[in-house]
């Protein structure tokens, strides 16, 4: 049977009631900085009503078992979704001007489940691990109640998962509206020139038109003057060659008028 100093000193008697994060609300609501399940050191603190240190210290000396169960680091990427979700859900920030950070600490329900089996001052976790050690008690003393208390819990828990998500996704939507309308109404200044350069667009395209269609008929006269020509050539020399046999038969030679003679 589990008592407060074992769970002050025991890690593995703090693993075993770790999941029994319900306790938390039943003794005190647990404020998160965002609508995410994630509480900041400042949160923890603040529901322990400690000081700030007083948890920095806690995280510091026992960082594995906390780790292990849900304390994470943010950095980079991840740090910056949380701060983003932190400006648009919080409508009161701290200070006037987000601060940049290189990482942030942040607690899931199980890790400020953990550090309340660790802070021996705080009259808050005292409370919760009293709370603790009595469900612990009633379990074994009725399974079938904890049985149903367990598919409560498991539910409340997906509830509050779906929840979250349900959160996430509105925030998106509404940006993606925000988005719309703002394409909207560019698209809808950019209606009238769109249509005055369509309309050029197209008068430009009836001349390029316009200009194929007479290259193609001065291409065919072109061709009909080369023909032309070609059978002109060929009438000449047709006349020619019939001028001499002409001359031979008459036994005449052509005469070659005397220069500056009329012709």
């Amino acid at each position: 049977m589990y008592t407060d100093s074992v769970l002050l000193e025991s890690r593995s008697a703090r693993s075993g009631v770790a999941h029994r994060v319900e306790v938390l609300d039943k003794v005190k609501a647990l404020a998160f900085s965002t609508g995410s399940a994630q509480a900041t050191t400042r949160d923890v603190a603040n529901y322990f009503e400690v000081p700030l240190k007083t948890v920095e210290k806690v995280a510091e000396r026992h960082r594995e078992e906390l780790a292990n169960n849900g304390m994470t680091l943010l950095r980079g990427s991840d740090l910056h979704k949380y701060q983003t979700d932190t400006m648009s859900v919080s409508s009161e920030p701290e200070s006037g001007y987000p601060q940049r950070r290189s990482g942030l600490t942040v607690f899931s329900r199980r890790a400020v489940l953990c550090v309340a089996m660790l802070l021996r001052d705080s009259v808050v976790a005292q409370q919760v691990r009293n709370y603790l050690l009595d469900v612990e008690e009633s379990a074994r003393a009725h399974p079938g109640v904890e049985a149903v208390r367990q598919s409560t819990e498991e539910l409340r828990r997906t509830v509050s998962t779906l929840a979250v998500g349900y959160g996430s996704l509105d925030r998106r939507v509404g940006n993606l509206e925000s988005a719309g309308a703002e394409l909207g109404a560019v698209l809808q200044e950019l209606g009238p020139v769109i249509g005055r350069l369509s309309a050029r667009v197209e008068r430009m395209d009836d001349r390029v038109a316009e200009s194929a269609r007479r290259t193609a008929r001065t291409e065919q006269l072109v061709s009909a003057m080369s023909q032309r020509l070609a059978d002109m050539g060929e009438e000449m020399r047709a006349m020619r060659g019939e001028l001499r046999g002409v001359v031979r038969a008459v036994g005449a030679e052509p005469t070659v008028p005397p220069p500056g003679a009329e012709s």
